[in-house]
């Protein structure tokens, strides 16, 4: 089985997805309620597939000083366990390990070595919580391809990746430089790795990823499709909307 490595911070406000609080419709607060849903939709969606479900979570001491807890506040850890016990009614199947590394290529780099190297596993994935549409059909879809490829990455929108697949190593220096998936699929031949790829997936961390991810929800609740609920019922809540502007596709408010 492939562990998944959902390498996720606490959604503490103003830490989490700041692009779409500080260029893009929401609060700080609100921004943080998004990230929050669309980890519990990760974490099931791992949770159902046949992978292992890892928390790789940064800790208060690896945070920026003003969005560390404080001696009477809540740590990381514990947020993120408190969100995995109330979406999977337990914490039993998940690992929790700290992040190491300054970087995100370092803190993912250092998460899938330490599984192939030093714990033996047959394949180890990173992804960020952040691609609501990650269904458990891609993970296991992944985990297929990850029998014959020794690297397996999931394009996103502008040449993002929502997951990253290996069964081997390699240069994690520098790995996740934009555009991920260039830069990853290059990484992988340089250490004479065959790459394959998922279906491409959506990311949700901008202002201009609202105009993808909400059409494609609220298409699939009219479908009456698999949608990932607690994204979904967030976006609901907050009255996210897209509609026909003077310069193309516009995110409103519906109570605006």
């Amino acid at each position: 089985m492939t562990v998944i490595a959902v390498l996720a911070s606490p959604p503490r406000p103003g830490l989490v997805l700041p692009e779409l609080a500080a260029d893009g419709p929401l609060t700080e607060s609100e921004a943080a309620k998004l990230y929050a849903a669309m980890l519990r939709d990760t974490f099931a969606a791992v949770d159902n597939s046949g992978g292992d479900l890892l928390v790789n979570y940064r800790a208060d001491e690896g945070l920026p000083e003003e969005y560390a807890a404080g001696d009477d506040e809540e740590s990381a850890e514990a947020e993120l366990r408190a969100l995995v016990a109330d979406e999977l009614g337990g914490t039993g199947d998940a690992r929790f390990e700290v992040q190491v590394g300054s970087s995100f290529a370092a803190r993912a780099g250092n998460t899938v070595t330490h599984l192939l190297r030093d714990e033996s596993v047959a394949s180890a994935a990173v992804v960020r919580g952040t691609a609501p549409f990650l269904f458990r059909s891609v993970v296991d879809s992944a985990a297929m391809k990850l029998r014959r490829s020794p690297v397996v990455l999931g394009p996103s929108t502008e040449g993002r990746t929502y997951y990253a697949g290996f069964t081997e190593p390699i240069d994690f220096d520098g790995a996740f430089a934009v555009p991920e998936l260039e830069t990853l699929t290059t990484r992988a031949a340089d250490a004479g790795h065959a790459a394959d790829f998922l279906q491409t997936v959506p990311t949700l961390e901008r202002p201009e990823d609202l105009t993808t991810v909400l059409p494609l929800l609220e298409s699939r609740v009219a479908a009456e499709r698999i949608v990932p609920v607690n994204t979904a019922t967030c976006v609901r809540d907050l009255g996210l909307q897209v509609v026909d502007g003077d310069d193309g596709p516009e995110v409103v408010r519906a109570d605006n």
